[in-house]
């Protein structure tokens, strides 16, 4: 798959499961996550956009919440959602203080970065890589990785489990002060997000909009 989505964009499309993905995350085994991968079958895909739910109570109610935040998570609270939508363009990036675990319902396109690519706030989108996620895929993304919602491979859309520090996306969070260069980008709770000037939501959000180079759109 993604070397015909690489011919057809005209760029490499790498597969999450290569060495390339080394410095962004890992893929995660052991864990089982089949009673949060049922629940998805009941959610849906909206018509146009994404829907993001950062906390579902039904989803935290299984036993897989309290063993992620017993071990993986050294025992700081998480949350658990999902991101479903039909997104193809790259929007901007952010990136969090702690790992976010995916797993993969649906095939899907990830960009990402490193946060140490960002130069006065600003990142271009040529340091970019795009990696192809197989459905049934789970693995962690590091805190030092920028990314942004899934782009879709089919007209179905996508669906993604994210599994998070507690609070992270939290749009009531307020700042108070701007000490560094960095505290500019920080958006909500535990949330830095540089954004592209064509990305209208993010833009009405308060998003810094320093994103270099074009909005790109991934076809499929």
């Amino acid at each position: 798959m993604h070397h015909r989505l690489s011919k057809l964009n005209g760029i490499e499309i790498k597969d999450i499961h290569s060495d390339s993905f080394k410095t962004f995350g890992k893929i995660l085994n052991g864990y089982d996550f089949s009673p949060l991968i049922e629940f998805m079958y009941t959610t849906e895909v909206p018509a146009e956009n994404n829907i993001y739910v950062a906390s579902s109570k039904a989803m935290e109610s299984f036993p897989i919440y309290d063993l992620l935040k017993d071990t993986f998570y050294g025992g700081m609270d998480i949350q658990i959602g999902y991101c479903n939508g039909r997104n193809s363009t790259y929007n901007g990036f952010e990136y969090h203080k702690g790992s976010e675990i995916n797993v993969a319902i649906t095939d899907f396109l990830l960009v990402l970065g490193h946060v140490w690519d960002i130069t006065d706030n600003q990142y271009n989108v040529k340091d970019a890589e795009v990696f192809f996620v197989p459905k049934g895929t789970t693995f962690e993304m590091y805190q030092t990785t920028l990314h942004l919602s899934p782009c879709k491979v089919s007209d179905e859309g996508f669906k993604d489990i994210i599994i998070l520090p507690k609070g992270t996306n939290d749009p009531n969070f307020q700042k108070t002060a701007e000490i560094t260069l960095e505290d500019k980008i920080l958006l909500f709770k535990n949330k830095w997000i540089i954004a592209h000037e064509d990305r209208e939501p993010l833009v009405k959000a308060g998003a810094y909009v320093v994103l270099i180079g074009k909005n790109i759109e991934l076809l499929y």
